[in-house]
């Protein structure tokens, strides 16, 4: 790290985590420094991080400046900037919510406080969508606190769609049938839904949504870069080309192609603009063939774990950051044109689970023109007990999208 004027400093331990350090070391040689709660297969056994220092306590919101006050004594340089990053909704908020505290030692780019609450908490966000014109699937909320009260709405077409408004709160909660998102097809099966998460003590709003017909490629994944002026300086786009199937991760993507489409990325830019945004924004968005219209399901306050196809084509996630947070810098705008394939899964998963044939074609001929890739294989990491980890993961793959069916 000696010559460079910044020290990566990447909260999490996983997947995530695991390629924005590859970003770091695909662009500059750099081993970055990972603080986590507990040791992940994805970065334990790599040899890309410097070091990994483990809290068990950094998931609690009272400990965690605390903590990232002691990981900065520690590891703070003469003529070198901490530059701070967190990879899950949680950690992110965390450093939001202590950006006055935390600026005393680190450099980092998220939105305010008030834009992530916009954003994170489901109510707030579609009313965001209706005032700047923004398309959504029809929506519902449900307070579980307020279980005795059913849910009543003669609009309501099955089947739908039930997720957890408050994400970070539903995360820390652990019970049987625990799902990401729960698709019903009656208001007996929304009942049973209900009184689950609301005897598991999740007691916050839920998102009652109207199902957007469409296999995993009618699903669209932008992602954003706006510096710490609120100026876009990269938008990103792909077409979604399978998702994990297995209850506990719906919506996480395993693989897509990036894609140019210059309106939907204005329009992604736009909004961004509106509302003043900071930093990384990864949208969810879902195309729905019966209005022909684009929809809005969140935007994610940072960047997600598929989101390393920016570095792949060619816009790496950790020179954007270094290029605004460390040496202020103020390129232009950059629209995305390269077409690549972006996958974690093996190849003979895309083969036989890529239901649409045009787009099943469109991977055997990337893969077959080598554009194509998996971060998870990075060349660079020479650690043996990783690759047999990778290996069995590979293979484990194969077995869930085989028993498996979203």
């Amino acid at each position: 790290m000696a010559d460079f004027n910044f020290i990566p400093i990447i909260v999490g331990t996983d997947l995530n985590t695991y390629n924005v350090a590859i970003s770091f070391h695909e662009k500059y040689g750099i081993h970055p420094i990972l603080i986590g709660s507990a040791p992940l297969s994805f970065t334990e056994y790599s040899t890309i991080p410097d070091k990994i220092d483990y809290y068990p306590e950094l998931h609690q919101p009272s400990e965690f400046p605390k903590i990232l006050e002691k990981v900065a004594k520690k590891y703070q340089t003469p003529g070198k900037k901490l530059l701070l990053i967190g990879t899950s909704d949680m950690y992110v908020r965390y450093i939001v919510e202590n950006e006055a505290f935390l600026k005393q030692y680190y450099v980092f780019n998220y939105p305010s406080l008030k834009i992530l609450n916009q954003l994170q908490y489901k109510k707030n966000f579609y009313q965001l969508c209706d005032q700047l014109g923004v398309d959504y699937p029809r929506t519902f909320f449900y307070d579980c606190r307020q279980i005795d009260v059913p849910f009543e709405d003669d609009q309501a077409q099955y089947p739908l769609i039930i997720k957890p408004s408050n994400v970070v709160k539903y995360y820390d909660l652990h019970f049987e049938g625990k799902k990401k998102v729960y698709r019903v097809n009656s208001k007996a099966e929304v009942e049973t839904v209900l009184k689950r998460l609301h005897d598991a003590n999740y007691d916050d709003e839920v998102i009652i949504q109207e199902y957007i017909p469409g296999e995993d490629t009618s699903m669209w994944d932008g992602v954003l870069y706006a510096n710490t002026q609120g100026k876009v300086k990269l938008v990103a786009l792909g077409q979604v080309v399978l998702q994990e199937h297995t209850p506990t991760a719906i919506g996480n993507y395993t693989a897509i192609i990036s894609r140019y489409n210059l309106p939907l990325m204005q329009k992604m830019q736009g909004l961004l603009e509106k509302i003043g945004y900071t930093g990384f924004a990864n949208f969810d968005i879902k195309y729905d063939e019966r209005d022909h219209k684009f929809k809005l399901f969140e935007i994610n306050i940072r960047q997600g774990r598929s989101s390393y196809y920016i570095t792949q084509t060619g816009h790496n996630m950790a020179q954007l950051l270094v290029d605004d947070c460390v040496n202020q810098l103020d390129p232009p705008i950059t629209y995305n044109e390269r077409t690549f394939l972006f996958t974690i899964v093996p190849k003979v998963v895309l083969r036989e689970f890529v239901s649409d044939p045009k787009i099943n074609r469109e991977c055997r001929e990337l893969i077959k023109q080598k554009r194509w890739g998996n971060p998870l294989f990075y060349r660079a990491d020479k650690s043996l007990k990783r690759k047999l980890f990778l290996a069995a993961r590979q293979l484990n793959y194969v077995k869930k999208y085989r028993n498996n069916k979203w």
